[in-house]
């Protein structure tokens, strides 16, 4: 594969004078932002002085790629500043950019240029998930906790999320249902086993033991979406061949049942049984006059 042009042709030496002059500048720049907009402001920040996001969506992070942007910070310096909130002490909290606050200390930066933003913990959790979900590379899982998280601690309802961070209610949903999956599917998806279609796909089966055992056939045989979607609509279609089949095979002695009692309930009557010999018998009355019937004719009958 031809590897990626950046720079439009131009050498690193250029590249590097360009980044250099971002970063001689973002003081004067960010005092301009200043005067457009007082409610963010930007400032270089000792590193020591902030504090990683407690409502980090993110739970994992790729060492290597950290490392890689380590190198970079250390010849171009930090390019995008991260986003922070002002906490107790004279220190800030991460509200995004953990990932160029790890790699700066990484580089052995003493401080780097931040946004400052004025917001409680609601609005925090809001804008860390939103921002991660939009500008990061979470995984599915991830994704779907943190949309639940806006769910469970910012009370809000699918359709504000879903306006918040920019999707359809849809995938939304679609999202939340993959944490009524197994954890150990969950921790595939997570681990790039098993893709998002392929998790929708073990969605279309109730059983909990049936979704394992495809999602480890996805894994063994690497199955794509279509051929799981061609097995769980064979299973589910077998599902209700069967479940169709027990309820009207009957013996012929449950037939006799339900006439001679439908004689006295006009024939309202329903047994329903499993191969196993176990079920139940509905008797439906519509008056007290059908069950006196009834129960005259048990007593001239001796029963």
């Amino acid at each position: 594969m031809a590897k990626i042009q950046t720079g439009l042709g131009r050498g690193l030496g250029a590249l590097i004078s360009d980044a250099n002059f971002m970063q001689n500048n973002k003081n004067r720049d960010g005092q301009q932002q200043n005067q457009a907009s007082p409610l963010v402001s930007i400032s270089e920040i000792d590193i020591e002085k902030i504090e990683p996001n407690p409502y980090q969506p993110r739970t994992e992070f790729n060492l290597e790629a950290i490392e890689e942007l380590s190198q970079s910070i250390k010849l171009l310096g930090l390019i995008q500043p991260i986003t922070v909130r002002p906490i107790a002490n004279g220190k800030y909290q991460i509200i995004s950019g953990e990932r160029r606050y790890r790699a700066s200390k990484l580089a052995g930066i003493k401080s780097i240029p931040a946004y400052i933003r004025e917001t409680d913990d609601n609005g925090m959790l809001e804008m860390a998930i939103v921002e991660n979900i939009q500008r990061e590379d979470l995984d599915a899982i991830e994704v779907a906790v943190s949309f639940q998280r806006l769910i469970d601690e910012c009370n809000l309802t699918q359709e504000a999320m879903a306006e918040r961070v920019g999707k359809k209610r849809t995938t939304v949903t679609n999202y939340l249902r993959l944490l009524k999956l197994p954890a150990e599917i969950q921790f595939a998806i997570r681990a790039k086993k098993i893709t998002m279609g392929h998790a929708k796909s073990l969605l279309g089966l109730e059983n909990p033991k049936m979704q394992l055992k495809l999602a480890n056939q996805i894994i063994e045989q690497d199955l794509s979406v279509r051929q799981i979607e061609a097995k769980i609509q064979k299973l589910n279609e077998g599902k209700k061949e069967k479940k169709e089949k027990e309820v009207i095979e009957l013996p012929d002695n449950y037939f006799k049942v339900i006439e001679t009692l439908g004689k006295y309930f006009n024939n309202n009557i329903s047994i329903k049984r499993n191969p196993k010999g176990e079920g139940e018998l509905t008797i439906r009355f519509s008056s007290d006059i059908e069950m006196d019937n009834f129960l005259k004719a048990l007593e001239e009958n001796n029963l």
